[in-house]
């Protein structure tokens, strides 16, 4: 028990959690830690995969004890029980679809997702910064030859072009993927109504938290599904305009720079509520 006894809190990882630098700030983790201590629930909600996520457990030295939402709201993970509790896929038209969309666009790149392994087409300088980043290996491999069921789909390109790309797939299969932005420069694909804020209510409703006592904090246009649940949503100063423009029109602003220990100015902000 403490004051943050059935309090749970969701945070985006890369550029909210995880600055600039790369690293997670002492600040930041004592921040969690005493929100931990005092009885609250918190967790990571990342578009990263459990391969790309799950290291940085130990190097950062996280401290989590709710489930994690990974892949963009793919699935849901217990660390502390080591078990997926909840994975979505893609359907089986995917691969059909997205050599389409390649032939339609040409100058796209693909990253599949398919259990812990990386599948990749026609890799470019966006694809090389994002694994350097992340971590994982790439295979190179015909969209046609590529293993199934996936996970996710990252599309990367420059951003207009990602725009025009999004317009297309939305209008010939807006039924069957979530296509959304977790950069400029990388379009999330998962299946309809997987994302962020879907399988963050499901974590929020296996643990049985009120509503009102949900919280959760990201930067760019993937959060907004799970800001959107949150009785206070917070981001950080370095979000995208997408994201600014969410907060304002609900009377709400950024706190500091992910730089700038942001989780903990919000971890604050709950101290003197509760």
């Amino acid at each position: 028990m403490g004051k943050f006894s059935g309090v749970l809190f969701y945070s985006d990882y890369d550029d909210t959690l995880y600055n600039t630098a790369h690293t997670v700030s002492p600040e930041n983790r004592a921040a969690i830690h005493y929100f931990i201590q005092n009885g609250g629930r918190f967790s990571i909600a990342t578009g990263r995969a459990h391969r790309t996520f799950t290291p940085q457990i130990e190097r950062e030295k996280l401290e989590l004890n709710a489930p994690v939402v990974l892949s963009n709201g793919a699935m849901l993970y217990d660390y502390q029980a080591d078990r997926c509790l909840v994975e979505t896929h893609l359907d089986g038209e995917a691969p059909a679809r997205l050599a389409q969309l390649c032939r339609v666009f040409p100058d796209l790149a693909v990253e599949a997702y398919h259990g812990e392994e990386i599948y990749v087409h026609n890799p470019n300088a966006v694809t090389t910064a994002h694994l350097n980043k992340v971590g994982g290996i790439q295979i190179p491999c015909p969209i046609g030859e590529m293993p199934t069921p996936w996970v996710k789909v990252l599309l990367e390109q420059e951003h207009a072009y990602l725009l025009a790309v999004q317009a297309h797939l939305l209008r010939c299969w807006g039924d069957s993927f979530e296509a959304i932005f977790s950069n400029p420069y990388l379009l999330e694909l998962t299946a309809k109504g997987c994302h962020k804020g879907s399988m963050a209510a499901r974590a929020a409703k296996l643990l049985h938290i009120d509503p009102k006592q949900f919280y959760c904090m990201g930067d760019n246009q993937n959060d907004i599904p799970m800001l959107a649940l949150s009785a206070i949503p917070f981001a950080p100063a370095n979000c995208a305009p997408e994201v600014k423009d969410w907060l304002a029109a609900r009377g709400a602003s950024p706190l500091g720079h992910c730089d700038q220990h942001a989780v903990a100015q919000a971890i604050e902000i709950l101290d003197g509520i509760y």
